[in-house]
């Protein structure tokens, strides 16, 4: 057991120091021998005033620590670059030890880096209006980090966790932007199964938080606070999804392409598999308004770098060469939509 005022190594860096306090469960703070204090997780620490290792001869504590700080450089994953992963995706998880009774167990928190970017971190508590440094590291690319382990105990007063991320690869022209997140996570979460889901990362169910937008996305969801306001205004104005199939005859249909108005959860798709999605409904609007005598369709994609507006006009010229389509009203929509004429008035 280690305490406040112990003499500690660490198994996976040079030095150590002594314990001047506890940061949660698995946390601890150490002042190391230059008088700087340093976060630093429990279970990665060896107590050298334990009288268990100290029993007979010093090399013993040498021993136990050689040993173990080679078997965490074994299990120390080293990463490896992955064709198509060219985007910033990092991810915050909630690992259960049992998916489908998440209070049964330990709940591992793991930092994921699915890019080839190498990522430095900095991870906090926020409580109170204060940060409590639990973490720092580096992760390399595609692969994660341990940032902690909770149980019920735990969620009772949950913090505020805080990221901010540093991201870089060898040999690049530009430097990237940083990226700072806040996640305030609902312990009623943890009481339910469903909020556990199958991933991309893990064997096992997990609750998974995206730490940076798709780039892609991001790009093309931007829209002036105004576009927005008209989004809203026009989505209570359409019809309810399930009276879409009814022969009803509107003037003008608009369809939302944003991917969150999509789906759900975006986690673990790529550019180019949120790309098809929307694509798959511009295609699917198409057939519906032609069906049900649609005089006009409105694609709202938003301005961005212009990428899913240059792919909906690649489709409407390949699938759809009869119907006239063109920028829908600057007043209405700005820069932002795509108007297709299927039958005059």
């Amino acid at each position: 057991m280690i305490k406040i005022g112990d003499k500690v190594k660490f198994l996976n860096d040079v030095g150590g120091g002594i314990v001047t306090g506890f940061l949660g469960k698995n946390m601890v703070q150490v002042e190391n021998e230059d008088g700087f204090e340093v976060p630093y997780p429990l279970a990665k620490l060896i107590n050298v005033d334990d009288p268990a290792l100290n029993k007979g001869a010093t090399p013993v504590v040498k021993a136990v620590v050689e040993t173990v700080q080679q078997q965490v450089q074994e299990e120390k994953p080293k990463g490896k670059m992955v064709a198509g992963k060219d985007s910033p995706d990092f991810y915050f998880c909630f690992v259960p030890a049992d998916a489908k009774n998440p209070l049964a167990g330990d709940i591992e928190l793991i930092l994921v880096n699915d890019s080839n970017f190498t990522v430095l971190f900095h991870y906090a508590h926020l409580k109170d209006g204060k940060y409590e440094s639990v973490f720092h590291g580096e992760v390399p690319p595609n692969s994660d980090m341990e940032l902690e382990v909770i149980d019920q105990n735990d969620l009772s007063d949950l913090p505020e966790y805080s990221f901010q991320l540093i991201y870089f690869r060898d040999g690049e022209r530009e430097i990237q932007p940083s990226i700072t997140k806040k996640f305030k996570v609902n312990p009623v979460k943890f009481y339910k199964e469903k909020s556990f889901q199958p991933n991309d990362f893990f064997h096992q169910n997990a609750l998974v938080y995206q730490i940076s937008e798709n780039i892609l996305t991001t790009e093309i969801d931007k829209m002036t606070e105004d576009d927005l306001r008209k989004v809203i205004k026009s989505k209570e104005r359409q019809q309810p999804k399930l009276n879409l199939k009814k022969p009803v005859q509107p003037e003008i249909v608009e369809v939302d392409l944003h991917i969150h108005e999509l789906i759900e959860n975006t986690a673990g798709l790529t550019n180019k598999e949120i790309l098809d999605l929307q694509m798959e409904k511009v295609e699917r609007e198409m057939r519906q308004a032609i069906e049900s005598g649609t005089k006009r369709i409105v694609f709202i994609h938003g301005v961005g770098q212009g990428v899913l507006k240059q792919e909906i006009a690649k489709l409407l010229k390949l699938k759809f060469p009869k119907y006239i389509f063109q920028d829908a009203s600057f007043k209405e929509y700005g820069y932002g939509a795509t108007m297709v004429i299927i039958r005059g008035r």
